[in-house]
């Protein structure tokens, strides 16, 4: 019975040869790297994770601030310093929860854009803060603007971009994260806690302007029967000299095939419900290694231990590290591939930026809007679980505790990396999912 089943030829077997002509894929290829308008677009796109990565990690200098408040209204306890620490990942949940429904129905451009409303609105909060609930609100609006552009950015650049480059743009989300704490750690060495919150507008301003000259995505603007609009937009990502007749063809044979959402019958078949475990469990994974937390309270941390520089220099210093290890991750992800820099690397080269551009891969087209949104509110949900509990639990029992917990899940996730996790470096969209159905590993050879 499965001679025949091989050797036929049908949708699933002959639609992506294991040698597709190289010649159109390689002048797209040329041709984005020629123009930079598709380098262009996904700067605009990602300016939305460098406000994430600054929210994030605001509290880390404001908290010792607020903490010493004169002010009785703005003064924290303990109790209220991990509630001001760990509201943003509720807020992320919720924004993830939201993507779930408005990265199919807005598209990924256009949620994208919309989370500027509840980021600029966060950030006036807590500028203007006059007692701990405006904290609060701001910091989950901020964490709202997050959990939905995580969920919306990866999977904008990764159908933006060809597959030669997918892997250094894939790591720009994570990377603009990394610059955005970077540049809140440099500013919280200049600036009073009012004016940290007042800077964050900046980006959010930018990155509006900016994303209104872009097209979207147009593996969205297929799905949504605007052949002539994903056409152009195709067209101009891959710039005026590049053919991009194959690579449409093959995006628009690939969307058509799956014109319908999946069902959650069909969610339950192996090539839908497998890239989705994939995916969610390295979410799961990346925020049991304690990432969240220790950013979140990383001049606390500093202050409870003996180290020679001030808390404020020392968390500059690791930002400044983390920024450097996502850089050389970026550069290196389409030399070295996905897999070897998760076994290889720590957090920042490798299930900081990986884990985000998998999720985007590996996801089918018909369940990506929803199943992305599901990662990020997994993921922000664990994070707020472990943020929240952080400081009753060093309080309790040290700092050694936790920390033993998170190297425990890095071994865990080890294990993972080497049976579950694909190697799609190189691949397209279309082949990475035409994987996931048939079963064939030939294209990862």
């Amino acid at each position: 019975m499965q001679e025949p089943l091989l050797g036929a030829e049908g949708p699933d077997y002959d639609t992506f040869p294991e040698k597709p002509p190289p010649s159109p894929e390689d002048r797209a290829r040329v041709g984005a790297l020629q123009n930079k308008r598709v380098f262009l677009a996904t700067f605009a796109a990602v300016l939305g994770n460098f406000s994430f990565g600054y929210a994030l990690v605001y509290t880390s200098p404001v908290i010792p601030a607020l903490e010493h408040s004169l002010d009785p209204d703005l003064h924290l306890t303990k109790s209220q310093a991990s509630w001001f620490g760990s509201v943003f990942t509720l807020g992320a949940a919720a924004g993830g929860l939201s993507a779930m429904i408005l990265n199919d129905l807005l598209g990924r451009k256009l949620s994208i854009m919309f989370s500027a409303v509840p980021s600029a609105a966060g950030y006036a909060l807590m500028a203007g803060a006059h007692g701990l609930w405006m904290l609060l609100l701001g910091r989950t609006l901020t964490g709202f603007a997050g959990g939905l552009t995580a969920a919306c950015i990866p999977v904008y650049v990764s159908e933006i971009a060809p597959p030669g480059v997918r892997g250094a743009l894939g790591a720009t989300p994570q990377l603009m994260a990394v610059f955005g704490s970077l540049s809140l750690y440099a500013l919280g060495l200049l600036l009073p806690w009012r004016w940290l919150a007042v800077a964050g507008e900046a980006p959010v301003l930018v990155m509006i302007l900016l994303l209104s000259f872009m097209p979207n995505s147009p593996r969205f603007l297929l799905s949504r029967g605007r052949d002539e609009e994903a056409l152009r937009a195709l067209a101009w990502l891959r710039g005026t000299d590049a053919d991009v007749h194959w690579e449409f063809e093959q995006i628009q044979d690939n969307v058509r095939r799956q014109s319908s959402r999946v069902s959650w019958a069909e969610a339950r078949a192996p090539h839908v419900c497998r890239p989705i475990a994939v995916a969610l469990l390295m979410r799961l994974l990346q925020q049991l290694t304690g990432i969240t937390p220790i950013l979140v309270y990383l001049q606390s941390i500093f202050d409870s231990t003996a180290v020679l520089l001030p808390p404020k220099d020392d968390a500059a210093i690791v930002g400044a590290v983390r920024l450097l290890s996502v850089l050389i991750a970026a550069l290196t992800m389409d030399l070295a591939g996905r897999k070897v820099l998760l076994f290889v690397s720590g957090y920042a080269m490798g299930w900081g930026p990986i884990t985000w551009l998998l999720m985007s891969e590996v996801l089918p087209l018909r369940a990506r809007g929803v199943a992305s949104g599901l990662c990020v509110l997994a993921s922000w949900l664990t994070a707020f679980v472990l943020t929240k509990s952080f400081l009753p639990v060093v309080s309790a029992f040290g700092l050694q505790v936790p920390f033993f917990f998170f190297a425990a899940i890095c071994l865990v996730s080890l294990v993972f990396t080497g049976c579950c996790v694909p190697e799609t470096k190189g691949r397209s969209l279309e082949q990475i999912e035409s994987f996931f159905r048939t079963g064939r590993r030939s294209f990862l050879r």
